[in-house]
């Protein structure tokens, strides 16, 4: 598995991650995780569930949990790892990663097999979309096999990518619903609450929330929200609250843990998704049966 984004960073690319790789250690394979480090306190080889073996690389982070491209000097400390992990298959995620799109590339430079997942939509006339999407029909053209999280999702990655369809398989995300249950006990009777859970960040539409809590607030005085999450754009949403006099309505509850955010899924009514490029959102996917 190979991406910028995995524990102690929280989200649901780093959760899905996750969850595939205990599974497949449950069915007997051996399962390797590639990310950057995050600081001093996480750095070289680490264990966590069921001894799922983690390398965090001395990548510099360039923005947000994205690191800087470099290519070919990675090549080394991938090949390393594969060799020593006897690595038969490469699994990237995400095309925000670069770390992935490296990872995919070193392997099949090795004659590695690699899958991709995509796990976002992106568009076609913004800057920021058109150098991802280059990068991406860079990568896909000698990739192994693509999955996606939704038929639009795949639709997406087709257009994008150039790749014919019958490349690409829809794998739907999933949560174990004997985890997230309703609890109705820690709702409050006399306000409705609207949960968020999401980083904080433009792609998540966190400007769009921005717009919206006043407005509702001033409508409908029964109304609180409750916001799980960080990111850049936190500062906006505390500027909000702070300027409208909402700090009674709006909870500011920074990173959630996964126990944290079953509970607060239960102290919800509704549960509010903004995100401007969601293929398939985990959080909706959770707080489905937690209602």
């Amino acid at each position: 598995m190979v991406s910028d984004f995995f524990y102690p960073n929280v989200g649901g690319v780093e959760s899905a991650i996750y969850q595939l790789s205990q599974c497949l250690l449950r069915h007997g394979h051996k399962v390797v995780v590639i990310t950057h480090s995050y600081g001093n306190h996480r750095l070289g080889v680490r264990y966590v569930t069921n001894g799922l073996k983690v390398y965090y690389l001395p990548n510099k982070v360039m923005a947000r949990t994205s690191t800087l491209p470099t290519i070919h000097t990675t090549l080394p400390l991938f090949r390393y790892i594969y060799r020593r992990e006897k690595v038969t298959i490469v699994h990237g995620h995400t095309a925000f990663s670069v770390i992935s799109t490296e990872g995919i590339l070193h392997a099949r430079t090795m004659g590695l097999p690699a899958v991709f997942t995509d796990h976002s939509l992106f568009g076609f006339n913004d800057i920021s979309s058109i150098l991802v999407n280059k990068v991406l029909q860079f990568t896909m053209c000698d990739v192994s096999h693509v999955i996606c999280v939704s038929h639009t999702s795949k639709e997406n990655t087709v257009l994008r990518a150039g790749i014919s369809p019958t490349q690409v398989s829809t794998i739907p995300n999933a949560v174990d619903t004997n985890v997230f249950v309703p609890d109705t006990t820690t709702r409050k009777s006399d306000r409705i609450s609207i949960v968020v859970i999401s980083r904080l960040v433009y792609r998540k539409g966190i400007d769009l929330l921005a717009e919206l809590i006043p407005r509702v607030c001033a409508d409908f005085p029964e109304i609180e929200f409750l916001i799980g999450g960080d990111g850049d754009k936190r500062v906006l949403l505390e500027e909000v609250r702070e300027r409208n006099q909402l700090d009674d309505r709006v909870e500011m509850l920074g990173m959630q843990t996964q126990a944290q955010v079953k509970a607060l899924l239960n102290r919800g009514h509704i549960f509010l998704n903004t995100s401007l490029t969601e293929a398939f959102c985990i959080a909706i996917t959770e707080g489905t049966p937690s209602s």
